[in-house]
């Protein structure tokens, strides 16, 4: 039985019908050509998601490649299995998390890789599947694990938090106005019984923001649940270290890119990549370097964001940010 099997077979026993995996791939092209694929590489997917990427990196480096494909989610890793086995090239699926990247290349016996592509976020498949718990549009048990045998869910973080945890989290990483506002709801409304489900959450959080602000912007809990996955998952603390590693283990002229899909994930891949960019860090007064700082990759071009035709058949896709560098 598969990973992804067992894990229906979970949501059967609940009364659940079968979802089977599904997620579209965003700047799909645009990310595997940046990749500068070629025949015999060693290519490094840390976020397998529904495989597209993958699925299109194996057709591209052909019998002689090989490919790391990457997934905390054990959905993720039942549906790959199922769709990239058999394929040509030497296909290596491992479920764990790309925090774990230098750590996993070298089980492998891989020293170097020629792409390392990051797809970053919560799948499509993730939020479609209700019982995730990922979706504010879907009454669900509270959850949002990537990764199900997690030990802390968001039914934790709701419940057990104190006040000023869940404002920092909702202001951080939800970058939320009124963050303060909506965790003293939360404590409030859980001191009369535990908030169980995603509805209850969003009820919550509609009672918290005034009816003006609900009014305007997008989806009153989009942020607050952003914030609260985003904790579940520790997504912000591993991504610096993670684009690190990824820029140490590429070979010269190799690629690294990475999609980003909100601002404060797109921003710690910006600076990483300008730090790593760097010739030189010493003061702007000192005369000669003395840091002896060496440039370890280069930008490639602007950001890369999707064609009006791709954010008109997949909205999701709308936030999205490819970066793209090459190491030196």
């Amino acid at each position: 039985m598969s990973c992804s099997d067992i894990l229906n077979s979970e949501y059967l026993a609940r009364g659940v019908k079968r979802v089977d995996f599904h997620h579209v791939s965003v700047l799909l092209k645009e990310s595997v050509d940046n990749l500068a694929i070629k025949p015999g590489g060693v290519y490094v997917d840390c976020t397998l998601g529904g495989a597209g990427h993958s699925r299109e990196i194996v057709r591209r480096m052909g019998a002689a490649g090989t490919l790391v494909a990457i997934d905390q989610d054990p959905a993720a890793i039942g549906h790959a299995r199922t769709l990239l086995t058999g394929l040509p090239g030497a296909i290596h699926i491992v479920h764990d998390n790309f925090q774990n990247l230098k750590k996993i290349m070298d089980g492998l016996q891989l020293t170097k890789a020629d792409g390392i592509l990051f797809d970053l976020g919560v799948s499509s498949h993730q939020l479609d599947m209700a019982e995730r718990g990922f979706s504010y549009m879907q009454d669900a048990p509270l959850d949002m694990r990537m990764n199900s045998a997690a030990p802390v869910s968001a039914r934790e973080i709701v419940n057990e938090w104190d006040e000023a945890s869940l404002t920092e989290i909702i202001r951080d990483y939800g970058e939320e106005r009124w963050a303060k506002r909506i965790a003293q709801f939360i404590v409030k409304a859980r001191g009369q019984r535990p908030l169980e489900t995603t509805g209850q959450l969003v009820e919550v959080i509609k009672q918290a923001i005034p009816a003006g602000a609900r009014r305007e912007g997008p989806h009153p809990a989009k942020r607050t649940f952003q914030a609260i996955r985003i904790a579940v998952n520790n997504e912000l603390a591993i991504l610096e270290q993670a684009f690190r590693d990824a820029a140490d283990l590429l070979r010269s002229g190799g690629r690294l890119c990475v999609i980003t899909f909100h601002s404060l994930e797109d921003r710690i891949c910006k600076q990483t990549l300008q730090d790593l960019a760097k010739k030189c860090v010493c003061p702007p007064h000192i005369p000669i370097c003395t840091c002896n700082k060496q440039q370890e990759i280069k930008i490639i071009g602007k950001p890369i964001v999707p064609s009006d035709a791709e954010t008109g058949d997949n909205p999701r896709a709308r936030s999205a940010k490819l970066r793209v560098a090459e190491k030196v």
